[in-house]
C-alpha cells in the first residue's frame, strides 16, 4: 500500500530468503482478519522504526546520557542497512521490531505503550526458531533485558566494558 520497495541488504537478502518485503511470517486472526503478525520491514517503515526505538529508549535506557541519546538516534536508522529487520504488527500498526545478522540479535525494541504483552518474546522466539538466532548483546546495565533474555533461556558468556561506540556502557554478550 504505498510502501517503498528496495532491494535487500547482503545481511538481509542472506538471512530473509525467499521472504519478500510485506510477506506476513507469523499471523494470528481473529473474526478472519490479521490482528497481529511478524512481517519483514522495508524503508517506509524506517520513520516508524525510529518512533519505537526512541519510546523504548527512553523508557528502557535510564541510563544513557541525554547527548548519547541524540547521537544514537541519529546512527539507527544506519544500523537498519546491516541486519535483517522483522516488525511486530498489531491492528495495522507496527508496535515492535527486531535485527539479525547471522546468529546474532542485534537489536530489539518495542513501543513503551505496548511493553509487558509478550512482543518481545514472541519476536525472539520467533528469531530463535526461524532464523536460528543463539546470541544477543545487552546492554548491563538494562537490568529489565538482562532478565528478559535469562527468562528465555539465553546465559552471559563474556562482558565488555564499552559497547560497539567505544562508549563507556558494558555489554553482555548472550547465549543459548
Amino acid at each position: 500500500m504505498g510502501r517503498t520497495q528496495r532491494p535487500l541488504s547482503k545481511p538481509q537478502a542472506d538471512l530473509l530468503t525467499g521472504v519478500q518485503h510485506g510477506t506476513f511470517l507469523y499471523p494470528e486472526f481473529c473474526n478472519h482478519q490479521f490482528i497481529v503478525m511478524i512481517r519483514s520491514i522495508n524503508v517506509a517503515d524506517y520513520p516508524d522504526l525510529i518512533k519505537i526505538w526512541e519510546s523504548a529508549v527512553l523508557h528502557t535506557h535510564d541510563f544513557l546520557k541525554e547527548e548519547d541519546f541524540h547521537h544514537y538516534r541519529e546512527l539507527i536508522p544506519t544500523y537498519f542497512e546491516h541486519v535483517a529487520l522483522l516488525g511486530y504488527e498489531e491492528a495495522g500498526r507496527l508496535v515492535g521490531f527486531m535485527g539479525v545478522s547471522g546468529e546474532n540479535l542485534e537489536m530489539l525494541f518495542i513501543h513503551s505503550d505496548w511493553r509487558g504483552k509478550g512482543i518481545g518474546k514472541k519476536l525472539v522466539l520467533y528469531g530463535i526458531n526461524h532464523l536460528k538466532v543463539t546470541k544477543a548483546d545487552v546492554n548491563e546495565q538494562n537490568l529489565q533485558a538482562v532478565g528478559f533474555y535469562e527468562h528465555i533461556g539465553f546465559h552471559i558468556l563474556k562482558r565488555s566494558a564499552l559497547d560497539g561506540q567505544g562508549k563507556e556502557y558494558p555489554i553482555l554478550h548472550m547465549g543459548l
